[in-house]
């Protein structure tokens, strides 16, 4: 498909509502699904795409953006999500972010994320301003839709706790660089332990201070 607006183009406020969305919803049997990504700003680490279809008679109390919930909160609801809806993540590597660009690697891997569903949607939201191309349903992009639509929020939700626990894992294999702390931004403690230390493999060699620091 394109990545222009549907002919659809749904209408939805500038907070969740859960009776217009299930309507929404109804309009393709239920098989609505919100996207989104985390990480595409940090220096090291993947960034994480994940595709949603809720279940509309069993939605997760508190959903919304992953960005205005607590950490104990996104854990609580990302169990909730992953036990009560249809979930899939995918990721791309630093390596691939660094040769394709990140808004390339990030869509491409919300593609893969949509097409690794158990079901197959029928309709697809993605948060931000741009549809990937690729999709094999009809999709429409909703700014800022991770504060304005359930499945978008959840997907948020699902991919920032998936990166940040990949992070901490990341931090095990790497110590010295504080990625369980600050995820792999651009935080003084990280800009001080690249000086020191130098670049992993884990870090997008393509950002600006990555590549200042390896050439120090």
């Amino acid at each position: 498909m394109s990545d222009s607006f549907s002919l659809f183009d749904l209408r939805f406020p500038d907070s969740p509502d859960l009776a217009l969305e299930r309507r929404h919803a109804a309009s393709f049997d239920g098989l609505l699904c919100g996207v989104d990504e985390a990480g595409r700003g940090p220096w090291a680490g993947p960034v994480v795409t994940a595709a949603v279809i809720l279940d509309y008679d069993n939605v997760p109390d508190g959903l919304n953006d992953s960005k205005k919930l607590t950490e104990a909160k996104r854990e609580e609801l990302f169990e909730k999500i992953v036990t009560s809806a249809h979930v899939c993540a995918a990721c791309a590597s630093p390596q691939t972010i660094d040769r394709l660009n990140i808004r390339t690697a990030t869509l491409s891997a919300m593609v893969r994320a949509v097409n690794g569903l158990a079901l197959i949607p029928r309709y697809v939201l993605v948060d931000g301003r741009d549809v990937p191309r690729g999709l094999k349903q009809t999709g429409q992009a909703l700014v800022k839709g991770d504060g304005r639509c359930l499945c978008i929020a959840a997907a948020s939700i699902v991919a920032k706790v998936t990166r940040d626990r990949m992070m901490v894992q990341l931090e095990e294999h790497q110590p010295g660089y504080g990625f369980a702390q600050h995820k792999g931004y651009g935080v003084p403690q990280h800009q001080e332990a690249l000086q020191k230390l130098g670049p992993t493999p884990h870090h997008r060699m393509s950002f600006k201070p990555v590549r200042l620091a390896a050439a120090e």
